[in-house]
Parts: structure tokens; sequence; C-alpha cells
């Protein structure tokens, strides 16, 4: 992979990956050692967490289209060697919080992909995706659950900072659906 052709995204917008794919099962061992080294990377990469951990999805008899995506992953990463976290001193120190999610994103559960981060100021402190237990019916179900988790986490980083003296009255957290925001005012 040292002198492969770099690519500009970590997954094409037009992946849908299955378990069901067609195809030949790659070396467990080999993919499960990828994703590992793929997650390891995720606590200073954010930009590849939602890749990583779709593919992840899939270590129980990969197929070679998984292996293609997670390649894929490793060619982005070669051309963005100098991408990574970056914390300025003269930042504000304000505390924002975001969630997303897919409605039904996941092809063969029906379950969406919920995701949340934390910026403490200018400063990324904290992201998280997952696949939630539970099957949403609707896009505000999905998106409402995503936005419960953010606020769980908020909590603890809330506690946390008041342990170091830094106190925040009210967190905003930022979401991107109406009918999610309609019913946090109910």
């Amino acid at each position: 992979m040292e002198d492969c052709k770099q690519v500009s995204t970590p997954m094409c917008t037009l992946t849908k990956l299955d378990k069901y794919e067609a195809g030949n099962c790659v070396d467990e061992k080999h993919y499960r050692g990828m994703i590992g080294s793929l997650f390891y990377l995720t606590a200073s990469r954010l930009d590849i967490m939602f890749a990583v951990c779709l593919c992840a999805r899939f270590q129980s008899c990969p197929k070679k289209s998984h292996l293609i995506v997670v390649k894929r992953i490793f060619r982005y990463l070669k051309g963005t060697m100098n991408f990574g976290l970056w914390y300025p001193k003269s930042s504000t120190f304000d505390l924002i919080s975001y969630s997303d999610a897919d409605c039904a994103g996941c092809k063969i559960e029906r379950k969406s992909t919920n995701g949340m981060c934390h910026f403490l100021g200018n400063c990324l402190v904290s992201w998280f995706s997952k696949k939630p237990n539970s099957i949403s019916l609707s896009t505000a179900e999905a998106e409402y659950i995503a936005a419960g988790n953010c606020c769980a986490q908020l909590l603890w980083m809330k506690h946390t900072l008041k342990d170091f003296g830094v106190v925040f009255e009210c967190v905003p957290i930022k979401c991107d659906n109406t009918s999610a925001m309609n019913l946090t005012k109910n």
C-alpha cells in the first residue's frame, strides 16, 4: 500500500456494503488486523470514523468487496497524512455538540447509524459513531435517539469539566431534524 494511488475521500458515496455480497471470502485475520489499525487511527482522525465503523461490521467472512473499501480508507490516509486534530492556544472556550443519524441506513437490519461530536471552543474533543440496538420507525425517531445519546455524553463531559472548575449552564446540541427538535421542546 506504500505506492498506492491516493483518493480524496475515505469512502465513495455510492458504496453500499452487504454481508451477503457475492464473491470469495478474504483472510479474516488480515481483514481484522487492518480494521484494528484503522480503529487505532480514529483516536486522532475523525474523518475516517464512519467508514471504519461500517467496514468493521463485516469482520465475519469478509468478501473482496469489503476489503476494497478498507483499502480505499488506507489510500485516503496516504493522501491526507497531514490531517489530524489541532488545538490552538487562543480559541474560545464554549461547549457545543452536534448529533446526526441516518434512518435505516443499514440495508441488512434496517438500523440507523448515530453520530455525534463535541467541540470545546473550536477544538473537537469527543466524537462517536455507532449502530444502535433498536430499529427506528422514522427519521425523527432516529434523530431523537441520536440526540439523546449525545445528551448523555454531554452530561458526562459537563460533570468532568466541572471537576476542573469549568462550568457550563446551557450547552446547545445542534440537530438537523425539525421534528426531533420539536420533540425536545415538548
